[in-house]
């Protein structure tokens, strides 16, 4: 495959995924972005006439640190440096890191947009649950919304890891951690109905273990699901809803209806509760819009 890059600036990116695969086992999403970001860093640096392991740090700092470049993006791409320079000293490639005294930029606190009650609701009787690709399509935006999943954990979901007896999914998320996130009757209902009338109807016959199927009579694509969320927002008038904003609402509307954080961050698989943290934030900006909205003196 040709990426534009000479081979002694693609080598250490392929050695360094191959590296983190066998290691870490990282996600394969995990390492595409690491490739995406290493190889928009190493194009810069191919321009400026330098390559991986001729570059100090000042060009390092101009390849990364890019002005029309939001800080996330620039942030992403020094983390992706960091982690190829450690493993190109570690294997005696390079005696020194030019990573090691740039900092990423500070980002400023990114709140979720708010996606109300009324909108979720809109939303999820967008489907025609009439039809065998409506009725799956309904399935999935009630398991997304019931569980807090992330898009390649409802897109990767095994029949075997759906218990609808006892209304629970067991998941497999990021860091390779296993968790187990209740249904809902409603999600579960719905799932039932699906996979009673719809599934099989997809599938004619073929086998798959995948509970959420398309009409290739394989397990539905991450981007698949993500263009399905899409459609259905457009139809019910909701702007820039996402699979990853039914993610947000339902762990909001878990904070807005009293749930614990530390419930909350269990559900959603978050390492750290300050990930978390943030959806007390959400709540508090709705309740002060409430306010502006509703109060005489708003």
């Amino acid at each position: 495959m040709n990426t534009g890059l000479p081979e002694t600036l693609q080598q250490p990116i392929d050695g360094l995924l191959e590296h983190l695969w066998l290691s870490e086992q990282l996600a394969h999403n995990t390492l595409e972005g690491y490739r995406r970001d290493l190889h928009k860093v190493g194009l810069r640096l191919h321009s400026a006439g330098h390559d991986w392991l001729s570059a100090d740090a000042t060009a390092l700092a101009a390849a990364v640190f890019v002005a029309d470049e939001r800080p996330g993006s620039q942030a992403r791409a020094l983390s992706a440096c960091k982690r190829l320079y450690g493993w190109l000293q570690e294997y005696g490639r390079r005696s020194d890191l030019p990573t090691e005294h740039l900092r990423a930029p500070k980002r400023g606190r990114h709140l979720p947009d708010i996606i109300s009650e009324a909108q979720i609701d809109a939303l999820l009787a967008a489907p025609d649950t009439d039809q065998r690709h409506g009725l799956r399509d309904k399935a999935l935006l009630e398991t997304l919304y019931a569980t807090g999943l992330r898009v390649s954990e409802a897109a990767q979901l095994q029949l075997g890891e759906l218990d609808l007896q006892r209304g629970l999914i067991s998941t497999i998320g990021k860091g390779n951690k296993q968790r187990l996130v209740p249904l809902g009757e409603e999600a579960a209902h719905w799932l039932q109905r699906y996979l009673a009338e719809s599934r099989p109807l997809l599938l004619q016959g073929r086998a798959c273990d995948a509970v959420f199927v398309s009409q290739k009579k394989t397990g539905i694509t991450r981007q698949l699901a993500w263009q399905l969320v899409s459609r259905y927002a457009a139809e019910a008038g909701i702007r820039h809803l996402s699979p990853h904003s039914l993610r947000h609402a339902f762990a909001t509307h878990l904070v807005n209806h009293g749930a614990d954080l530390r419930v909350v961050q269990l559900l959603l698989g978050h390492a750290d509760i300050g990930t978390t943290q943030i959806y007390t934030h959400v709540a508090n900006e709705r309740l002060k819009q409430l306010v502006q909205e509703h109060h005489p003196r708003g």
